[in-house]
């Protein structure tokens, strides 16, 4: 190549990186978005704010000394239930279809779980739908060492799905329990229990995914849920196994799982172990528990709920009906109150407040923190034991003449701006609710405000703001006092006159 060539070559590249440079400068100046200045920024390579690192070496050895402490105290559950009506195995279904007719027999029915050893006289610690339903003589405790021994069940609560199961033995190995409240989501567990009933001493590994989850399986109002959930592996089988964390303590008996298949689809959750500590002593005590009760039915507070109640921000637990005769009427709770921390401990859900009642017992005195008309005031409850026929028993308030005038008329009120409207009352609707005076909800429409805060057709309204409703014109009157943005608070009973509180809030314009 001649020096004409290369001299020209190196032109050619100069005027390139020109010619790019000035490119580049002109497209900066190009606003690809939306129209106007657009603010500068800077974005810088930052450092986490926990310095921690992850010894994988030592993670290691602590899950396997925790495994080695702890499996021997993990047991399988065999049980035989009682015989159901109508229930056949594959057999009786070939007699009944085959030449030899022959009616099928109910058959008794055989299952798994798991259970965790809490002393070394034998008590063992498991959930009540394991060992429910036992045949007599129909419960096998499988030791990790294999040593079987016939269980006998002490106590059951179904309230918490737990149970308590003794054997005849001693010097077992017995598990250290201990402080669900210390737990925080992101820490290490260990989920220990026998799948499957024939994969024994399964040990799975994974994280708190959160606390205090309420996951809907309660058998009646009385029903106590306030699952630890973890992505450690749980499956048919780990019913009743501890949950451990990584001080070699079970802090949790694994109970459910969330899945579609039956089998493990990553969430399960466990009964934490300061509320199953109390139960198993009462069951091992008494053979029963003796379970404090406020005398409350309560619903979880949300941001709309706060704004119409007054509170800043949502936190607490709503008062939807003070039950009659009951610890927290005695001690002056009234419907609507908002209870903020029970002994000083902030309650957010109302699984949360139940949770923490269900540990004490009738005659302990409990200190309320309550919200009420923009007040706080302390509360000293004497707990109450749960009287087996305690039913909700609906207001009495008087209706005035306006809502006997009106209900014959049979008018009907639109609040269009809410998405429902709302009829006087009928005397067979007063009857079949169990109320005096209120508005009945006529129709709700279908994604509106009152459709997405819960309210439903045939609800009656019997409060708004606090005020006594006597009339489709009386909610009409408070909700056009109420400018866009308002939240307010609601009152309502359903068709079987159960109380509860409704807070919606009067859309703004869209503009």
């Amino acid at each position: 190549m001649n020096k004409k060539s290369v001299i020209a070559a190196v032109g050619l590249i100069c005027i390139g990186i020109i010619f790019g440079a000035v490119l580049v400068s002109g497209l900066r100046t190009v606003d690809v978005g939306f129209a106007g200045n657009r603010q500068q920024v800077k974005l810088e390579t930052q450092s986490g704010s926990t310095k921690n690192s992850l010894d994988l070496r030592s993670s290691s050895d602590a899950f396997v000394a925790i495994a080695k402490k702890l499996t021997p105290a993990v047991v399988g559950v065999n049980v035989v239930t009682k015989a159901k009506e109508g229930s056949r195995d594959f057999n009786d279904f070939f007699h009944f279809f085959g030449p030899d007719f022959k009616m099928p027999q109910p058959h008794p029915e055989q299952g798994s779980g798991s259970g965790v050893i809490i002393t070394p006289t034998g008590y063992i610690l498991t959930n009540n739908h394991v060992v429910e339903n036992a045949d007599k003589n129909g419960i096998e405790v499988r030791l990790n060492d294999t040593r079987r021994f016939p269980g006998k069940v002490v106590g059951t609560d179904p309230t918490t799905d737990l149970a308590v199961v003794k054997i005849e033995a001693s010097d077992l190995p017995s598990a250290a329990l201990g402080n669900s409240d210390n737990l925080e989501v992101g820490q290490w567990v260990l989920a220990i229990g026998n799948p499957f009933g024939y994969l024994n001493s399964t040990v799975t590994a994974g994280i708190v995914s959160y606390v205090g989850r309420d996951i809907g399986m309660k058998r009646d109002q009385y029903g106590i849920e306030d699952f630890i959930q973890t992505d450690a592996a749980i499956n048919p089988g780990n019913s009743g196994g501890a949950l451990v964390n990584m001080n070699g303590e079970v802090v949790g008996i694994n109970t459910a799982i969330a899945t579609r298949t039956g089998g493990y689809e990553g969430y399960g959750f466990a009964i934490p172990m300061n509320l199953a500590k109390t139960v198993a002593e009462d069951l091992i005590n008494t053979g029963k528990v003796r379970r404090g009760y406020l005398g409350v039915q309560i619903q979880n507070v949300d941001a709309t709920t706060a704004k119409a109640s007054g509170l800043d921000k949502a936190e607490g637990v709503l008062v939807g009906k003070v039950q009659d005769g009951s610890a927290a009427g005695a001690a002056g709770i009234k419907d609507g109150d908002i209870i903020l921390s029970v002994d000083g401990k902030a309650v957010n859900a109302a699984n949360e407040l139940q949770s923490i009642i269900a540990r004490k017992h009738p005659g302990d005195v409990v200190s309320l923190m309550v919200y009420r008309d923009g007040k706080k005031s302390e509360k000293k409850v004497t707990l109450k034991e749960r009287d087996a026929k305690e039913e909700t028993v609906a207001s009495a308030d008087e209706g005035d003449n306006e809502s006997s005038e009106e209900s014959a008329s049979g008018r009907t009120v639109k609040l269009d701006q809410l998405g429902f409207s709302v009829r006087n009352l009928t005397m067979e609707v007063k009857e079949k609710a169990k109320v005096e005076n209120g508005a009945q909800v006529a129709e709700v429409k279908t994604f509106s405000e009152a459709y997405n805060r819960g309210l439903q057709r045939d609800d009656v309204i019997v409060e708004a703001d606090r005020k006594k409703i006597s009339s489709a014109s009386d909610l009409k009157r408070v909700v056009e006092s109420h400018k866009p943005g308002d939240a307010i608070m609601l009152r309502v009973k359903d068709q079987s006159g159960n109380s509860r509180f409704v807070a919606v809030q009067i859309p703004k314009e869209q503009g």
